[in-house]
């Protein structure tokens, strides 16, 4: 059975149902979520949507990875870009 995908910057990415953005892109290897307004990693890091360090751009309005569910289709981008081998999770990351 194949599973759901979402795309983080035109990369599918799988999922399970119930899961958050968060949680797939971790899974997937993405740790980066591009930059926070002062330039450094923005990155998964409390999962309670306290610190809103994972916010991203899905359908362009800006989300809480870890407080919204993946959606089959949904289109997930950086809230700020990065450069590409950090948000893609590639070797140099450094997060």
């Amino acid at each position: 059975m194949t599973r759901p995908t979402f795309f983080w910057m035109s990369r599918p990415i799988p999922f399970s149902d119930g899961e958050s953005i968060a949680a797939a892109l971790t899974a997937a290897g993405i740790v980066s979520l591009g930059r926070d307004p002062v330039g450094q990693s923005a990155r998964y890091f409390c999962g309670i949507g306290a610190c809103q360090a994972c916010t991203v751009r899905v359908a362009g309005v800006p989300r809480e990875a870890c407080l919204t569910r993946a959606e089959a289709g949904a289109r997930v981008e950086p809230l700020h870009p990065a450069p590409l081998h950090l948000v893609q999770g590639e070797p140099g990351d450094a997060a």
